[in-house]
């Protein structure tokens, strides 16, 4: 099996502190790990669209803003038989190794709406500080989903370098 994936780092700033959304992933049969919103686009699927289904689906939340989505552009109309989207995210990842083969892209946005709490196999759906957040991954990185471990790395190294 090989998945697409797109996730979101929704961000908000609350009292000159960056909060994102994170959230409980509760699957039958699988640990409880913290992660970000996002999942497995459909075939053919365009990436924005996925990406704002899954947020809406886990968290309640409307997406507003997608950083990145001024650079989309499509081959629309040039050959109805085959057509292809390209943008800039903000960082993408690929499995390499382990039990499910997967390629994804992270986008930072922000949304509009009240979070459902519960959600697509989700629950305890919140905001939560990125302070807290890298506490957090120093003190125990395998609270955090396998996929979201490297992603959440890759968002504090280069969104909020010391």
């Amino acid at each position: 099996m090989f998945y697409v994936n797109a996730r979101a780092f929704i961000e908000r700033e609350t009292n000159g502190a960056v909060e994102i959304v994170v959230q409980t992933r509760s699957k039958p049969g699988e640990p409880e790990r913290l992660e970000l919103p996002g999942g497995r686009l459909e075939p053919f699927e365009p990436i924005l669209d996925g990406l704002r289904r899954e947020v809406y689906e886990e968290t309640g939340l409307t997406v507003d803003r997608i950083r990145g989505q001024e650079t989309r552009v499509d081959t629309k109309g040039m050959n109805p038989a085959f057509e292809v989207e390209c943008m800039r995210p903000f960082c993408a990842y690929q499995t390499i190794s382990g039990p499910v083969d997967s390629v994804g892209m992270y986008f930072l946005c922000t949304a509009t709406g009240e979070l459902s709490g519960s959600g697509d196999d989700t629950t305890n759906v919140h905001w939560e500080s990125v302070e807290d957040v890298r506490r957090r991954m120093a003190e125990n990185p395998l609270q955090f989903s396998d996929v979201d471990r490297a992603g959440i790395l890759f968002y504090l190294k280069h969104r909020f370098s010391d």
